[in-house]
């Protein structure tokens, strides 16, 4: 589904940014036959050093929130389209199980999608996907889906505007 979505015309290209997703996002990407056309690669930044180091989030800030917010979502799919060189980057950060201690009730993950326009412009979409009552995996799995659904239907509104 991606492949006829992203490869235009104009030929698209996409990178994934993950956290609480642990790879299943890039998972979801990379089950599809011929995601090598589009598909860059992506990076699990586990840790709030590594998504510092690796995808330019603000150290400052992301501290503040656990390294987990909207804002954070969104640095890290810009961080990974720049790392990249993609044009789309799509991220997750969140928590897979509930943390009292940090006012998380349940489980959920923010996400976000830039799409580099060729102007320099950015596009944006971001969400949040709670997963009431899952246990770890599953709801891991859920933000996955949820984040890979997201792009899904910003690329057919994208080709549905054009």
């Amino acid at each position: 589904m991606l492949k006829h979505l992203l490869l235009g015309p104009p030929p698209l290209t996409l990178a994934v940014a993950e956290s609480m997703t642990g790879g299943r996002l890039q998972a979801l990407v990379t089950a599809e036959s011929g995601a090598s056309a589009f598909f860059l690669g992506g990076i699990t930044a586990y840790t709030l050093v590594q998504k510092t180091r690796h995808l330019g989030v603000d150290a400052v800030q992301a501290a503040a929130v656990d390294g987990v917010s909207a804002e954070v979502a969104r640095a890290m799919a810009r961080g990974v389209c720049a790392l990249f060189g993609a044009d789309f980057g799509l991220a997750t950060t969140g928590y897979a199980e509930p943390l009292p201690a940090r006012g998380q009730a349940e489980p959920g993950a923010f996400w976000a999608l830039c799409q580099r326009l060729p102007d320099n412009r950015e596009l944006w979409r971001e969400g949040y996907a709670p997963v009431p009552g899952a246990g770890r995996v599953e709801a891991q799995e859920a933000v996955a889906r949820a984040a890979y659904e997201a792009l899904v239907e910003h690329l057919r509104h994208r080709g549905s505007a054009a």
